[in-house]
């Protein structure tokens, strides 16, 4: 069974879990074929074949690695067994250091919205109270 993908980046060929070099079509069973480290999206045989492709590629590649970076970038970390913090939405540290209690809600946040809390009261002469 043949599959083959076509982008603008040129075409990818793959036979069963095969994949073959986007310049030259050479198979990975016939040689070790290289990823691109950018995107990820291509392989290659050899530098040459790599260099031969770049104008092909380079427009593809520049946007899928964006995508992938963005992914990277704003995935939201998962959450602990403690709880999210009510404000940011984030994650609650494992380390109760790293949090606070407010005594009048009982609710659990973050110190870094504790700490913007504070930075707030004292930057605008407000009276110390609740975030909430």
């Amino acid at each position: 069974m043949m599959l083959s993908s076509n982008t603008s980046a040129g075409t990818q060929t793959t036979v069963g879990n095969m994949m073959s070099c986007a310049s030259c079509g050479v198979a990975e069973a016939d040689h070790k074929l290289k990823i691109c480290t950018a995107c990820n999206l291509v392989r290659y045989c050899s530098v040459n074949c790599q260099k031969e492709h770049r104008p092909q590629h380079k427009q593809e590649c520049k946007r899928m690695a964006a995508e992938l970076r963005d992914k990277i970038l704003f995935k939201q970390p998962e959450s602990s067994h403690v709880g999210d913090c009510p404000i940011c939405c984030l994650p609650l540290p494992l380390d109760r250091n790293g949090s606070a209690v407010m005594s009048c809600c009982s609710n659990i946040i973050c110190d870094g919205c504790a700490y913007a809390n504070q930075m707030r009261e004292m930057e605008g002469d407000l009276q110390q109270k609740c975030p909430f």
